[in-house]
């Protein structure tokens, strides 16, 4: 049994589970625009219950529905809609009188957004789904996300055209479902979509709603979407862990907190936490301690008027909280602990080394007392830009002139992008989730419409419903390789490069090869298969993605020890979400559907937690929201959720040879990568290496050139020379920003030695210093 079943529930909980009882279940299904494939997969999944014995029938499908979709009613029972017209247009109500009578134990009801008939027991039906709900009957509904309440008044925003909707549906409706199941569908999949006649556009046209089938305007309700979701799943995740008496960052979202004073660099220090915030798809909290005792000067009130007035425009959260003692350093940690706050974001000292040494340091206080959160120094830029300046540079982008010739190496690489195979991925938050399963179906569908696709790598894991998706897919023989007496088995890139399919699918893009194959890795292989011509579909968990190797060993305090460069995402044409809830997965665990029965219990009880299952989903689902963005700013649009980043940003990454160097490099990239900025990776040799240094250098070079970063190594005589060589080439390279671990020496040790990081902050008062925490694991 799992620590959750041992945990006794609280009378809120037992209540709460008692009511659960005596409702139906309701799951809902989230997608973008109409045509990204809600109804096929709501009547899919009825035929699935219906095959494990589940009395299912279907109270609507909407009319508009491609024939393919209605296709899929297959054997499903259907109970007869209440049939009206408005305004000449034809209108299906539930016929719950019928329903209640029949007393199925799951009734499918498509369009959750639809007004009822005048003089129906309901107006809406979303309150019939609720009655059916009341009566023991489970539902399985579909949505859009533009139709949730408050969601369109954005949606519109970001379209730039008001998005009509017959009616609305509460916003909380999703925390109130028992599931939600987003449909992550890229835009090109939906415009092809159109082209093939799969969507009936005409109804939409009618609806005033053409103009969201633009690629731009799709790919800004896929991210609305994506994190609208991602939020919900927070908001499930701070509650599973408040049960669970878990504190601190959970490592899968960002909360920023600005400590600000009612000072004239208070809105500085929020413009650049919302900047941070914003940037990284997190929340901004803005604190302000003040002495019980202390009544505010008029110029402390001006600014106190001022700071929330920008708190409330930027959409942070903003308190004044009482500074109870001498010991702000204490509240602040106290403060961000019990709010998961993962970075703290704060103005420079301007305490001299001996002021530090008698009176302390708040940031070093600070940063001895608090894990798994950052601390964010900003620049001060007061003497030489000016008291309210911002401090961040702005970048004058160039516009390629379209009537220069291009050169020839230019004419080569635009030639060798178009001969270049396609390559998509299916990314899921955790194995079993259905990305094989999809990929099959997409793979079986391509065949359907002519295209010579096979299977060069498949991993079923035994399970019945991936394997009966081959159908009649061909798979390409693997590779047969001896390995120390035995024979191992392995992709035959070569043989499918020589048969020269259209598409090949290659399940478990992270996988490490076989000692003696041609190359370490799996994602290797499909670059020589992409290289060829070859369009490759892929599938990979979220865990794999190296720069967030970090963010998963704190989740679910494991490890991964195989990965993939965030740049093979990145070149990748279509990256596609495989979303299911924490308690979908864990149900079908315990069916024995993906792992064998016999180690379902120890999966149950580790990765497979509850917890690690939300977060992970969390952390799947603001990545691929992210990477929405930024293909959204390469095609030069403006309306992204987080909006355009056009400034001047230079990462320099202070390492060692200390354990820690690897997740400084990893933190580097990523805030470079979401800063679209240059980043160097530096260290500092002062004496000859042993073996065991060399071997730790390289790994730290290679891990940084893996993820498109500069690897730099500088020699100092000694240990005294160390900090003047890396300030110089800061200067040099005109860095805005320094990444350095927290420091490993104790109280005494900096006051005997000096501390690197006040040094640090007192030399380069000009550069940002993020000081990155000791990581411990959430578990």
């Amino acid at each position: 049994m799992s620590e959750d079943e041992f945990r006794r529930k609280t009378p809120e909980e037992i209540l709460l589970s008692i009511q659960k009882i005596r409702k139906g279940h309701l799951k809902i299904i989230l997608g973008t625009v109409s045509g990204s494939g809600k109804t096929y997969h709501m009547l899919q999944e009825g035929n699935v219950l219906k095959k494990r014995g589940i009395d299912v029938v279907i109270g609507i499908v909407s009319a508009s529905n491609h024939t393919k979709t209605i296709e899929q009613v297959g054997c499903l029972e259907t109970i007869s809609p209440i049939e009206w017209n408005k305004k000449g247009e034809l209108n299906l109500d539930l016929d719950l009188d019928a329903i209640i009578v029949r007393n199925p134990e799951v009734v499918l009801v498509d369009t959750l957004s639809h007004r009822n008939r005048p003089g129906a027991l309901h107006s809406t039906r979303l309150e019939d789904i609720n009655y059916l709900l009341s009566k023991k009957i489970s539902v399985v509904t579909t949505v859009n996300i533009y139709e949730l309440e408050g969601v369109s008044d954005v949606a519109s925003k970001l379209t730039g055209h008001t998005v009509k909707v017959n009616s609305y549906v509460p916003e909380n409706t999703l925390a109130m479902a028992d599931e939600v199941k987003l449909l992550d569908v890229t835009p090109e999949v939906i415009l092809n979509r159109i082209e093939e006649g799969s969507i009936e556009h005409r109804h939409e046209k009618k609806q005033g709603r053409d103009h969201l089938f633009r690629r731009d305007n799709l790919a800004v309700l896929r991210e609305l979407a994506l994190r609208f979701l991602a939020g919900e799943v927070n908001d499930e995740l701070d509650e599973y862990r408040e049960q669970h008496g878990m504190v601190g960052p959970s490592g899968a979202t960002e909360k920023i907190l600005v400590t600000a004073q009612y000072h004239w660099n208070g809105s500085i220090l929020i413009r650049r936490g919302q900047q941070i915030a914003k940037r990284l798809g997190g929340d901004l909290m803005v604190v302000c301690f003040q002495p019980s005792n202390k009544n505010l000067s008029k110029n402390e009130r001006t600014f106190k008027r001022s700071i929330s007035k920008l708190v409330k425009k930027v959409g942070g959260k903003f308190e004044e909280l009482s500074l109870e003692g001498d010991s702000v350093a204490d509240q602040i940690v106290q403060y961000a602990t019990e709010n998961n706050v993962t970075r703290i974001v704060m103005g420079q000292s301007k305490r001299t080394r001996w002021e530090e040494i008698v009176y302390g340091s708040i940031i070093n206080k600070i940063l001895r007392k608090t894990r798994n959160i950052d601390v964010f120094i900003v620049a001060d830029r007061a003497e030489k830009d000016g008291e309210r300046v911002i401090p961040t540079k702005q970048r004058n982008k160039e516009v390629p002139d379209p009537y220069r010739r291009l050169t020839n190496q230019e004419l080569a690489n635009e030639i060798h992008k178009i001969k270049r195979g396609t390559l998509k991925v299916y990314i899921g938050a955790a194995p079993g989730v259905g990305k094989t399963y999809t990929m099959l179906r997409e793979a079986n569908e391509l065949k359907k419409k002519g295209i010579d696709i096979v299977i060069g790598l498949l991993e079923t894991h035994g399970r019945k419903e991936t394997i009966d998706q081959i159908g009649s897919l061909d798979i390409i023989p693997r590779k047969k390789i001896a390995y120390k007496g035995t024979t191992l088995e392995e992709m035959d890139t070569e043989a499918i490069i020589l048969y020269n399919p259209e598409v090949v699918l290659v399940d478990e893009l992270a996988h490490t090869n076989v000692p003696g194959s041609k190359y370490r890795k799996r994602y290797e292989d499909v670059d020589d298969i992409l290289e060829a011509g070859i369009s490759v579909i892929s599938t990979m968990n979220i865990q794999h993605l190296e720069s967030l190797n970090d963010s998963v060993e704190q989740i679910t305090g494991v490890r991964v020890r195989e990965t993939v460069p965030d740049h093979i995402l990145r070149r990748a044409d279509e990256i596609e979400l495989i979303d299911m809830s924490a308690k979908a997965l864990r149900d079908r665990m315990k069916e024995g559907r993906i792992y064998a029965l016999i180690k379902v219990e120890q999966a149950l009880n580790n990765f497979f937690k509850t917890g690690n299952l939300i977060a992970l989903r969390e952390l799947a689902l603001r990545e691929i929201a992210d990477d929405v963005d930024e293909r959204l700013e390469a095609w030069e649009r403006k309306r992204t959720l987080r909006g355009p980043w056009r400034q001047e940003e230079v990462i320099f990454v202070c390492v060692n040879l200390r354990h820690d160097s690897e997740r400084l490099i990893r933190r580097g990239f990523r805030i470079a990568y979401r800063l679209k900025a240059t980043w160097y990776v530096s260290y500092v040799k002062d004496h000859p290496l042993t073996d065991e240094e060399k071997q730790t250098l390289n790994k730290i070079q290679q891990l940084t050139e893996r993820l498109g970063g500069v690897f730099e190594m500088y020699e100092a005589k000694d240990r005294r020379h160390i900090f003047k060589k890396l300030v110089s080439q800061m200067n040099e390279k005109k860095v805005t920003q320094v990444i350095i671990g927290q420091s490993a020496r104790t109280r005494w040790e900096e006051i005997m030695k000096g501390s690197v990081i006040q040094r640090l902050l007192r030399e380069v008062r000009h550069m940002d210093v993020l000081v990155v925490a000791d990581q411990q694991s959430t578990k």
